[in-house]
């Protein structure tokens, strides 16, 4: 007779253990950058997705509660920052709160539409929004791809339970 062993589990209902789960999930790591004519903001995320081939939609996740949020609110356009493996000093910078995060070292500049760029990134996509969708303490922004550049030579920066990798 075959014995079957069912793993034991623990409920997703509380902050820490939903965290726990998704550290161990490893994503590419971006910065979304925008300035809604206030002065540019960004700020580092994990959660881009692409949604659509034809037309070119991305989303991305931003937590209600952040400096970033009322920004990118009413910002219409956004650039997402892809970055490079040897990038987790600027992942970091991006992932700090109370800081002025496009202040030296970062370096930086604004495509044609005024929306920052991160210089020396593995490639960028600026973004139209098209739909911000409520989702908990978060909105999932739903944007149209206008226009990209993307540096072929370069590895991924990577997040894995808690800390950045490469490839």
């Amino acid at each position: 007779m075959l014995t079957v062993t069912v793993p034991s589990y623990a409920p997703v209902h509380s902050p820490d253990r939903f965290k726990q789960i998704f550290r161990r999930y490893p994503a590419g790591v971006v910065v979304v950058t925008a300035d809604s004519g206030r002065g540019p903001v960004g700020f580092t995320a994990t959660s881009l997705t692409s949604l659509s081939l034809d037309p070119p939609l991305v989303s991305y996740g931003i937590g209600t509660g952040t400096s970033s949020w009322p920004h990118v609110e009413v910002a219409g356009s956004t650039v997402v920052n892809f970055l490079g493996a040897d990038q987790e000093a600027l992942a970091r910078t991006f992932a700090t709160s109370g800081i002025d995060r496009f202040a030296a070292p970062t370096g930086w500049r604004r495509l044609p539409g005024g929306e920052p760029v991160l210089d020396g990134v593995a490639g960028w996509l600026r973004l139209e929004t098209e739909q911000i969708v409520p989702a908990g303490d978060h909105r999932i922004v739903i944007a149209r791809v206008t226009a990209s550049w993307l540096d072929e030579a370069r590895s991924p920066l990577l997040f894995h339970d808690g800390s950045y990798h490469s490839l």
